[in-house]
């Protein structure tokens, strides 16, 4: 699987190169519509960016990367039979973001929701596996030509367009998105503080070949703790990304880190959909945040999370938009380590 992993992610970033040459060289009528619905995404998202913001990220632009150590439950190795779902810790490293493209986006502007969080679990010689997670349980399209649809319906909105703007009227055609946009987002005291989902599901293969789809849960050990909205008007613009280094002068924090899983007739293909919260959880483990990574800022920028990252014991699924993400994904990195 390290071999195809591999594979995989080197055809990306081809791909990657490829597009980002394309862009460069090509004429500026050519119509946006025909090209590939993922690099029409990070157009896109580049633009409600207000690019130019050459070295970062097309989205999740503002962030802090910190290390840290996944110990598994003796639970984890009966869902799967992963590496790092067995006995022994790994190590990790951790980035914590906040949504959009702009890398000076205020830590509590709305715009800055879900916040993300990409763990790389490092599997020695086999490589490395990721998972990455939004503060939000759901998403607001099934498809990556809905998800553009609503970048787009964003992007032609604004104070000065025509009532009902683009996307009022997307949202009243899109129920899922609309209650995407509609779901409370309460600004986190840290993300010590803040859980995580998400947001595709996977298959999970044990050791006897028994098979669970599930999906990510990470919990904060302390529990949740959000701002009030007094103190969400009067928080300093970076107060997320200065108090995670403060908290972790003191103590280290933790997190559970679980899979939801899917009971039949759940629909394991559509991000939309989060499941009940009645269906069976799975304990994986303990994942501790113990420093601040001080290379922090190369590493974000010389690596690309990828949740089709996978290992032995864990499978994708065939939601359209887990399919999409990384080749979105290495369309923005190749942009970025170019200086775009």
């Amino acid at each position: 699987m390290k071999k195809h992993r591999k594979t995989l992610v080197n055809s990306l970033l081809i791909l990657s190169s490829l597009g980002t040459s394309m862009t460069i060289l090509a004429d500026t009528d050519v119509n946006e519509t025909s090209k590939p619905v993922v690099e029409q995404i990070v157009n896109t998202l580049s633009k409600l960016a207000g690019e130019p913001h050459p070295g970062y990220r097309k989205n999740h632009a503002k962030g802090i990367v910190t290390l840290g150590k996944f110990v598994p439950s003796p639970e984890a190795k009966t869902l799967s039979s992963a590496i790092h779902l067995q006995s022994e810790p790994t190590n990790v490293t951790v980035r914590f973001s906040n949504a959009t493209g702009l890398p000076t986006i205020s830590d509590t502007n709305p715009n800055a929701f879900p916040k993300g969080i990409a763990i790389r679990f490092d599997l020695g010689d086999e490589g490395y596996t990721d998972i990455v997670n939004i503060s939000v349980n759901g998403f607001p399209a099934a498809t990556p030509e809905d998800f553009l649809g609503l970048l787009n319906a964003i992007a032609a909105s604004g104070p000065e367009v025509e009532q009902p703007s683009p996307i009022v009227q997307y949202l009243d055609s899109h129920p899922a998105a609309k209650r995407f946009v509609e779901i409370p987002k309460p600004a986190p005291i840290s993300f010590a503080t803040q859980s995580f989902y998400g947001v595709n599901a996977f298959k999970f293969i044990n050791s006897n070949g028994d098979e669970h789809y599930g999906r990510y849960i990470m919990t904060p050990v302390s529990g949740e703790a959000f701002l009030n909205d007094e103190q969400r008007k009067t928080a300093a613009k970076n107060y997320l990304m200065d108090e995670l280094p403060d908290r972790l002068e003191k103590a280290a924090f933790q997190y559970n880190l679980s899979v939801q899983i899917a009971a039949e007739g759940d629909e394991v293909n559509d991000a939309t959909l989060a499941w009940p919260s009645s269906r069976q959880i799975v304990d994986l483990g303990t994942l501790t945040v113990n420093q601040i990574d001080p290379d922090g800022e190369a590493f974000a920028k010389a690596n690309m999370y990828n949740p089709l990252a996978l290992t032995d014991g864990i499978e994708p699924s065939n939601d359209p938009i887990l399919m999409a993400r990384p080749g979105a994904y290495a369309v923005s990195f190749g942009r970025r380590v170019s200086g775009q």
